[in-house]
């Protein structure tokens, strides 16, 4: 290319440039600017509309995003990178059938390309499309196989669908190709109960004598091997490994538990009396939130509800919040109110409005369905404000013992949130606050929430599955007790967990570790709250 073409290409790309340090130093306005100036100059060159369109998502501007992705489409309608912008504006639209259709023409059109099938699984993965997601890293494997963190993401996705052999096979490669992997130690220690003659122990005491993992590596040795020793028996040992790692990785966190006590205090401060009348706008009865702590067996509770023919498990979603966050929003005049000031404007919401909000939300995820399970541990603080925005809505409260509850939550090294769950002390004043409110609204509701022992589920899988279907108004389906046959993925920390039938061996697991609960124990008997007491 010479002369003027020359001199435009090359003005172009030091445009192109400037867009994307723009985009990198988050300065989205000026990154506008500048990418008009862009699309101006050549309004045939993709990547420009391509960042256009980006921009635009950025910038809450959602309809002119898909504008600009097919702009894009236009200008180079085999680039996958651009089909696959199309699919990520069509799903912010809350198109979900469409964006799933541009996808698989990324798809198509990757020839392969291990990056751009991976970025394809990415998305699908976010969709909560887990097996489609499952499909393009086997692509993107089988032309790389020997990228670590493409066999990282298919082992993940393997565990997710019930594949756990192959999920254990892919991270002993990943750790094979990579041995500072220490993500994929935990993950690989998690699938399955570790036995005398198969484990990895001493591999896992070598690298933490070793001592040069990072701190975050250190955690996730810890853990790894705290899980391995606990299966095989050796409990002191455990919790030794456990305190390590939950102390290193509770310096590593910028958390003050105040702050969450006292969203539960001005939680029961804004509904002294409970919801009140709920709101006649919306009666829809499509969601059935399951709600509590985490590990308290929210997710087997799910899989059972979700053998039902008549409903869809949508996942751990984060709608309800964020319809929350949009109505204080708008209430406030501001873009981000603190959390206080969200509650206390809350009782003045439009309620039938929020539950609209939180309906089209959901849409993508509940898919055709006419009902589904919304299975968002944390939606507990909410529930005076789910009656009101949704008042046909059934939510389950599903609740453990209290030292079994904390010991669950303890032992587990969460990818995100529940920053108390790495100390006992804080550990002990946010489940004495969970159980404050959890009173609160059964108090200030009662028959409303369905209280769900999970010893009591355990104990009586059958008696208690039908209260449950009884109590969502649903008939009785066989189906809901082999949930263990539900072939849909699983996310959580359970995925390989609720693969198997009804077992009890957790049920008393923490009392191995009675001795060093003692104070949390202490702590909790001091409140008030019975500690043998089942949920």
């Amino acid at each position: 290319m010479t002369g003027a073409a020359g001199r435009a290409a090359t003005g172009r790309d030091a445009l192109h440039g400037e867009v994307v340090r723009q985009i990198q130093a988050r300065n989205w306005r000026d990154a506008d600017a500048r990418c008009r100036e862009l699309t101006a100059a050549d309004d045939s060159f993709a990547p420009g509309w391509l960042l256009a369109s980006v921009i635009a998502q950025h910038l809450g501007e959602h309809q002119r995003a898909l504008q600009l992705a097919e702009r894009a489409v236009a200008a180079a309608p085999d680039d996958p990178s651009v089909l696959l912008r199309l699919a990520q504006c069509l799903d912010g639209l809350r198109r979900r059938p469409e964006a799933l259709r541009a996808a698989a023409a990324a798809e198509r059109a990757s020839g392969g390309n291990p990056r751009a099938l991976a970025a394809i699984g990415l998305f699908y993965s976010a969709a909560d499309e887990h097996f489609l997601s499952l499909a393009a890293y086997e692509r993107a494997c089988r032309q790389a196989p020997d990228n670590a963190r493409l066999l990282f993401s298919r082992a993940v996705l393997r565990k997710n669908v019930g594949r756990l052999e192959e999920a254990e096979a892919d991270y002993d490669r990943v750790l094979e190709l990579d041995p500072k992997h220490y993500e994929s130690y935990t993950n690989r220690s998690n699938l399955r109960t570790q036995t005398p003659d198969r484990n990895h122990v001493t591999a896992l005491e070598r690298l933490l004598a070793r001592g040069d993992a990072d701190a975050g590596g250190e955690v996730q040795l810890c853990h790894a091997l705290a899980k391995e020793y606990a299966d095989l028996g050796r409990h002191t040992e455990s919790w030794t490994l456990l305190e390590r790692g939950a102390r290193q990785r509770r310096r590593q966190l910028h958390y003050d538990v105040a702050a969450d006590l006292g969203t539960i205090d001005a939680l029961i401060e804004a509904f002294p009396a409970g919801p009140g009348q709920p709101a006649a706008g919306a009666a829809a009865d499509a969601p059935i939130f399951i709600v509590g702590l985490p590990r308290a067996g929210s997710t087997l509770v799910e899989r059972i509800l979700s053998s039902h023919s008549g409903l869809r498990a949508a996942g751990e979603l984060r709608h309800f919040t964020l319809a929350i966050a949009a109505a204080a929003r708008a209430q406030a005049g501001r873009d981000d109110p603190p959390m206080r000031q969200v509650i206390a404007l809350s009782p003045q919401f439009d309620f039938a409005a929020l539950g609209r909000d939180y309906l089209a939300r959901c849409r993508p995820a509940a898919g055709s369905a006419p009902r589904f399970i919304d299975k968002m541990p944390g939606n507990f603080l909410y529930c005076g404000l789910i009656r009101r925005a949704l008042r046909n809505a059934r939510i389950v409260h599903v609740a453990r013992g209290p030292l079994a509850a904390c010991f669950a939550i303890y032992r587990v090294l969460f990818r995100d949130g529940y920053p108390f769950s790495y100390d006992l002390d804080e550990l002990a004043q946010y489940y004495i606050a969970y159980r404050r409110l959890m009173d609160h609204w059964q108090r200030t509701m009662p028959g409303v929430i369905h209280e769900l022992s999970y010893e009591r589920l355990i104990a009586d899988q059958p008696g208690e599955t039908r209260r449950l279907l009884d109590f969502c108004g649903l008939d009785w389906e066989d189906a809901c007790l082999d949930f263990h046959l539900n072939p849909a993925a699983s996310t959580s920390a359970s995925a390989h967990q609720v693969r198997r039938p009804i077992y009890s061996s957790a049920v008393n697991e923490w009392r191995n570790y009675a001795a060093q609960l003692a104070g949390l124990r202490s702590r909790l008997e001091a409140a008030g709250i019975a500690v043998e007491a089942a949920g």
